[in-house]
């Protein structure tokens, strides 16, 4: 598939769902100093998961143009070592505020890339945060439970604070989030090392293809977390 294809079979896919499709916002934020570049495609609902805007819909999909060079999560540095790690990135995205959560998301995501896009589900494996004790904040085991439906354990791995809690920024909108990766190597080489050993390890033929972030929670300045509202 091309990533026309791609765009279209999850716009479609979504809409089906009852989510309105939007556009892409600008690339250039403006009005918020801690954010320069658009880096996700949660920017534009900032002040919805704040609580400080009600959205106009419950449920939409977007895809959105984003720039690799703000955030906490900067990659920066990956860029133009593999494949994968662009400057400038389109991201898919679909999106609830306040209706579905981790549930109905993982449900989706798992419809979509094995009814929808016909992938091979012995191939994939999912990551679960693990927990941060610095955070206090314990395993995402909702994740882990709600993933037990499509996997066996053993495909459900745990990951740490920098591959499975995502942020916005220094402050601002952050959560854990759950990864699905795909093993794309041969039948030969996946008999030789177990894939499960290759995730989130920088194999170019390991790699993830799915980030369901939860918007929990508000990274204030002194560094505490506060719940979001609209969760």
């Amino acid at each position: 598939m091309d990533t026309k294809k791609i765009r279209k079979l999850f716009f479609d896919f979504f809409k089906a769902k009852k989510h309105e499709i939007i556009d892409s916002a600008p690339i250039t934020i403006k009005n918020d100093s801690s954010l320069m570049f658009t880096n996700a495609g949660m920017n534009q609902f900032k002040n919805i998961f704040l609580g400080d805007e009600n959205p106009k819909c419950k449920r939409v999909a977007n895809t959105q143009k984003c720039l690799r060079v703000s955030g906490k999560h900067n990659d920066l540095e990956e860029v133009g070592i593999d494949k994968y790690h662009h400057t400038m990135f389109e991201m898919l995205g679909n999106w609830s505020f306040g209706d579905y959560f981790k549930e109905q998301s993982i449900d989706w995501a798992w419809e979509f890339l094995i009814e929808v896009c016909k992938l091979d589900k012995d191939r994939l494996y999912v990551t679960v945060f693990e927990g941060d004790d610095g955070d206090k904040l314990e395993k995402d085991m909702e994740s882990f439970n709600c993933w037990e439906k499509h996997f066996q354990e053993d495909k459900i791995l745990n990951g740490d604070k920098r591959d499975n809690f995502w942020e916005m920024g220094e402050i601002g909108p952050c959560g854990p989030c759950t990864e699905i990766h795909i093993d794309l190597r041969s039948e030969e080489e996946r008999k030789k090392i177990d894939g499960r050993s290759l995730v989130n390890k920088d194999h170019p033929q390991v790699i993830e293809i799915w980030n369901i972030v939860f918007i929990q929670y508000n990274r204030l300045s002194d560094k505490s977390l506060e719940n979001l509202p609209s969760c």
